[in-house]
């Protein structure tokens, strides 16, 4: 059977294309790195960047890239490869589209094995294993020998074997297709995410003050301390760019994921509504679920102070290094560590899932793969580079995956895409990509916030980022000399993998055709 006439797979619901969009979307970031990123840039006022990246970035990107997807899709191209050379007949662009699986196979690398952690503590919690170490120091201290950071190998047998656990569930969840494997985990993960996050809302917010001999520490105090407005930090240039940053990582944009979901859409399938119902779901998870567990309960306990010197130290430190100790001061703690960190693990792989699924559908659409050996060649590379993440943690192998793909490379992916889409591709049929078989129409003024007004934010954002922290992370300033020789090899990572990708890209006879128009 000819390629072009394969049956690609749909969504079996439109109800299981919203939650596994919105599992896409909804991770790590909005329970662990949001908090911090509102707590460390001016708490309250954080939100006004946040919302003018959510509106002139997220909102019209998301449209954009949902309506690129389900244009590639029913030419039977799901990835930015093969949709990048629908918008532009140029040899150059599916050049240009091959970033759109790297970076979330990149951002895989260490994704699955943070991911990981969130399951094992979540069976410490319910064994009671940290149970006896009252103090953030004693936890952190657990959390290092856990990671085996203290080991001659710098990885200790209990976490690897999580890892491989969640590795596991990754691809079985991946070798059942979209409507069996990822549809089926988004119909299941997603109710139980929600129904966890608000039992833990609930309980957080009956608290009251755990220590009445200092009652200042209390929740409602912690939710001030995460959003009353510092607005002296609206100058400061640091906390625009970490509010796009926290808008990119939340809602999935700028990865090439998105574009790959909305390529199993048909082609009438309506993305202003659904895709806008997926955004707001993630926010709804992100601002009001996310913002009220992590740092209002740690400032009930620790105090304003230690609770911003958790802050300080890194997303991780607030869910490994601080909960853990608050859970055991709690009535049925083992109960609530285990639904913490299992909401953090449903969060994870809801998204882990989407961002491994751009490769098996680029082997699968544009070189004929069976969708198994597609799985297993993703399975294989995933599994291979992990391990530079892995050994190479103590020297930050994971701090520069996350950032030449996590942070500069979804930044310059969303600029690139934009221009493509809009100015390449022309506004006007852009605009028409987006509203047809729209139920409700997209507000018209996003038609000249994204002509005019996104690729410029997505400029000025990339700009900053390449000068204001390109310079220093290149050239690795501050980096123990021991550490480079890791950080050069989750480098090298992302150029291999880069190389690899290409090479399947100049050897795909689909891809070739869409250069001259033919397919």
């Amino acid at each position: 059977m000819p390629e072009q006439q394969i049956e690609r797979e749909r969504w079996g619901t439109r109800l299981g294309l919203v939650l596994a969009m919105a599992g896409n979307a909804v991770g790590l970031g909005n329970f662990l790195r949001f908090p911090v990123q509102a707590t460390q840039n001016g708490g309250g006022a954080f939100m006004i960047p946040y919302f003018c990246a959510l509106l002139f970035l997220a909102v019209p990107l998301m449209w954009c890239e949902w309506a690129m997807g389900r244009l590639g899709g029913s030419r039977g191209h799901g990835t930015t490869p093969g949709i990048f050379a629908i918008l532009w007949k140029h040899p150059l662009a599916k050049y240009l589209g091959v970033f759109g699986i790297l970076f979330p196979l990149a951002v895989v690398f260490y994704y699955n094995y943070i991911e990981s952690w969130t399951l094992a503590y979540s069976f410490f919690s319910v064994t009671g294993k940290y149970f006896g170490i009252a103090t953030r120091e004693g936890m952190g201290r657990f959390l290092a020998d856990f990671q085996g950071l203290n080991s001659p190998w710098q990885v200790s047998l209990t976490a690897y074997v999580f890892f491989l656990i969640t590795f596991a569930v990754n691809v079985w969840i991946l070798s059942g297709g979209i409507a069996k494997g990822i549809e089926r985990l988004a119909n299941i993960g997603m109710p139980i995410l929600f129904c966890l996050a608000v039992l833990l809302v609930v309980r957080v917010f009956t608290l009251g003050t755990p220590d009445p001999a200092m009652p200042e520490r209390n929740v409602l105090n912690g939710l001030g301390f995460i959003w009353n407005p510092d607005f002296s930090q609206l100058a400061n240039s640091k906390v625009w760019l970490a509010a796009a940053g926290q808008i990119f990582f939340t809602t999935s944009v700028g990865w090439g994921a998105i574009q790959c979901y909305a390529s199993y859409l048909r082609e009438k399938d309506d993305v202003v509504v659904t895709g806008l119902s997926t955004t707001m779901t993630n926010e709804f998870v992100e601002v009001i679920l996310g913002g009220s567990i992590a740092i209002p309960i740690a400032f009930a306990f620790f105090g304003r102070d230690a609770t911003m010197q958790i802050a300080q130290g890194g997303s991780f430190n607030l869910g490994f290094a601080a909960m853990p100790v608050v859970f055991q001061q709690l009535p049925i703690g083992k109960i609530l560590g285990a639904m913490w960190f299992f909401l953090l693990f449903i969060a994870g792989i809801t998204s882990s899932v989407a961002l491994m699924q751009p490769l098996v559908a680029f082997l699968k659409d544009e070189l004929g793969c069976a969708h198994k050996k597609a799985v297993a060649i993703t399975a294989a590379i995933t599994f291979i580079f992990a391990h530079v993440a892995i050994f190479g943690l103590k020297a930050g192998a994971l701090d520069e995956l996350d950032f030449w793909a996590g942070t500069f490379g979804v930044a310059m992916f969303a600029l690139i895409e934009s221009i493509l889409f809009i100015w390449v591709f022309k506004p006007d049929n852009a605009w028409n990509e987006i509203e047809k078989g729209a139920q409700v129409k997209a507000p018209r003024i996003f038609y000249y916030v994204l002509k005019y007004i996104t690729p410029v934010y997505l400029l000025v954002i990339f700009i900053s980022w390449a000068f204001q922290q390109g310079p220093a992370m290149f050239f690795m300033e501050g980096v123990a000399p021991e550490h480079v020789g890791w950080r050069w090899a989750a480098r090298l990572c992302i150029v291999g993998v880069f190389i690899f990708i290409a090479v399947l890209v100049a050897k795909s006879k689909k891809l070739k055709e869409l250069e001259t128009g033919a397919s």
